[in-house]
Order: structure tokens, then sequence, then C-alpha cells
């Protein structure tokens, strides 16, 4: 006993932001259904009711692990040019997820309200109203934004191939799409396996579409 009393007095205490980092490499490294009271005590080498000092249930963990994620995305500035901030807001919110490919589905399928989520959320209704969107205007600009870049970083995360494979992977189908059935999926096709496109899909085209066609829209309700 007195041993383990050494033992554990040398351990460094076990907190809530301790519990969080270590499920945040669990999830990392095995996703989120990885992730159980058990093996998460297991980790950390204490008692699996020592977590609930810290984390209610798996539940809360998962909530704390979209906190952690959302604090790794730069929040926009208010003022100053609001296409920059969006775009800057995209690409930092698009490698925080590519860094934890679990986090996507967490951010789109829970109610998210702690404070790094909502600083995130509110400066960026900030940015767009202080750009001149109205309040249901802010919120469709930012609801198009997130579902492009919640969808296109799924997309990359669960794309069954490698875009080096893409020009083999077309010439092994061609035969599946001729030309007189499939005209323009079979000439779209021959530019991949020709060379002449590599197929890759950029953030950087799609955001820009859709902030051009926002832009359109401020305009358009922005008072005379």
């Amino acid at each position: 006993m007195a041993r383990k009393t050494r033992t554990d007095a040398r351990r460094p205490p076990l907190s809530r932001d301790k519990v969080l980092r270590t499920a945040l490499k669990m999830a990392d490294r095995g996703g989120i259904d990885s992730i159980s009271m058990r093996k998460l005590a297991q980790a950390l080498k204490v008692e699996a009711m020592s977590l609930y000092n810290h984390v209610a249930n798996k539940e809360a963990i998962l909530d704390g692990l979209v906190e952690l994620v959302a604090g790794e995305i730069d929040v926009p500035s208010i003022g100053g040019d609001w296409r920059d901030s969006m775009r800057h807001r995209a690409t930092s919110a698009h490698a925080a997820l590519m860094r934890h490919p679990w986090a996507t589905m967490l951010f789109v399928s829970r109610v998210n309200i702690g404070p790094n989520m909502l600083r995130y959320v509110d400066a960026t209704i900030g940015c767009l109203r202080q750009a001149g969107f109205s309040y249901p205007m802010a919120d469709h600009a930012w609801t198009a934004l997130d579902a492009y870049i919640y969808g296109f970083t799924f997309q990359k995360l669960n794309f069954p191939l490698d875009p080096s494979e893409y020009a083999s992977t077309a010439l092994q189908f061609l035969p599946l799409i001729p030309v007189e059935h499939f005209p323009f999926l079979n000439g779209m096709s021959q530019e991949v396996i020709a060379g002449r496109h590599d197929g890759v899909h950029q953030l950087d085209l799609g955001l820009e579409l859709l902030l051009d066609g926002l832009e359109r829209l401020r305009q358009e309700h922005s008072p005379s």
C-alpha cells in the first residue's frame, strides 16, 4: 500500500484537460469508436471511476473533443475585407479537420456550445454583419460556407482513390463509359488519362464561387 501511495504521489494530478488531450490522441489514432471510459482510463493509468470527476460520460468527452478542434481554427477578424476573413476561416477549418479526420462528423451532427465554438461562430457572424450582411443573410452565408467546407473535407477524407491512381483508374473504367452513350463523362476521363487534367479538386475554386455569389447578394441587399 505504501508503494502505491508513493507512485500516486509522483503521478501528475488528473485534470479535465489531460483527459481530453489523451482522448484526442486516441481519436486521432483510431477514430472516436476507439474511445471508451475503460480504454481512456487505461491510457491514463487510472481507475475508470477517476474519470467521472472530470467528464460525465463519453458524450461529454465528444463535446470536449469538438471544443479542442474548434480551438485550432482561426477566429475570423471583424472589420477589414470580409472575403479575406472568410477565405482564411475556410482554409483554417479545413486544415484542422484534416488533422483530425473523425472531427467533421461531430461538427455537423452535434449541438456544439463550448466557448471555443461560440467564439468562432460569433466572430463569423460579426465579420459578415460588419461587411453589411443582414442577420438573415449572414446566417445563409455562414451556413453555405460551412456546408461547403464540411462537404469538401468529408469527401477528401473518404474518397476511395489516391490522386496518383486517377489516370490508371480512368483508363480501367473507360470501357464502361463508351463515348456514344456518355460523351461528356468519357471526354472528362480522356482528359485525366492524357494528363491534361489531374482530377484533383481544390478548396479554393469552390470557395471563390461561393464568395462571388455572396458578394452579389450583399450588394443587392445593401441599403441604397
